[in-house]
């Protein structure tokens, strides 16, 4: 984990805000060093500039508390959600992860480039979607 750490991938305002332990298990801190050495850290070495971490892992309580789908990878740390700091740069960011061929399970757009789901686990079918 050279460009990230645990700390900015659990650490949640709304879990703050509202009380809740969002520490990780084992295995979630194991898949959440799997997705920044296999994904993040050369994504980010390949965009030369920084890529903000908005959420990363959430115990269920969290995920509840923010809307989260029942069966998100952000529960077993296998996911993050990433931007630029701009749509534009999320935009390029998106087009750089398919040019990059890295072992994602799902990219998704989320709102027109507001932020990137980024997730890597088992399966990394490679998807690139658009909601919102």
């Amino acid at each position: 984990m050279k460009h990230f750490t645990l700390t900015e991938l659990t650490r949640s305002a709304t879990a703050r805000r509202l009380g809740i332990d969002n520490t990780p298990p084992d295995s979630a801190v194991a898949a959440l060093v799997q997705l920044v050495d296999t994904v993040l850290d050369p994504l980010r070495e390949a965009w030369g500039a920084p890529i903000y971490v908005s959420s990363g892992y959430r115990c269920p309580a969290l995920n509840r508390s923010v809307g989260g789908a029942v069966r998100s990878q952000h529960l077993l740390g296998e996911a993050a959600d990433v931007s630029t700091g701009s749509r534009e740069g999320n935009r390029r960011l998106w087009q750089l992860l398919q040019e990059l061929h890295l072992p994602v399970d799902q990219v998704i757009n989320e709102h027109d480039f507001r932020w990137l789901h980024i997730s890597h686990g088992a399966r990394n079918r490679r998807q690139f979607l658009a909601i919102g």
